[in-house]
């Protein structure tokens, strides 16, 4: 039996390398998944303050402010609120299954 130990590069490292290489320089690396994270927190939080400042613009009896457009970033924001509660709720039960393994 001949085994023979390969001294080429991992496939997975020559695709990063390449795509280090095509990268302009100075350009900001590729976003991770929690700026990611952070990101869709941050635009679900922008839409909650929104949200509020219509609803708050409606109690003022502001002309230019629609009930209509009101209730729909309303729901925009709980939607985007649910979706957050969802994934949160999803890496707690990964990290739960994770810490249970049997190592």
């Amino acid at each position: 039996m001949d085994l023979r130990i390969s001294t080429t590069p991992m496939p997975l490292a020559s695709a990063l390398a390449a795509r280090r290489m095509a990268q302009p320089q100075g350009a900001t690396p590729e976003a991770g998944f929690s700026s990611a994270l952070k990101g869709a927190l941050g635009a679900v939080s922008q839409a909650q303050n929104q949200a509020d400042e219509l609803q708050k613009q409606v109690q003022l009896e502001n002309p230019k402010v629609s009930i209509e457009e009101t209730m729909v970033a309303i729901q925009k924001a709980q939607v985007g609120f649910q979706a957050t509660l969802h994934v949160r709720n999803r890496l707690v039960q990964a990290y739960t299954d994770i810490m249970n393994m049997q190592v």
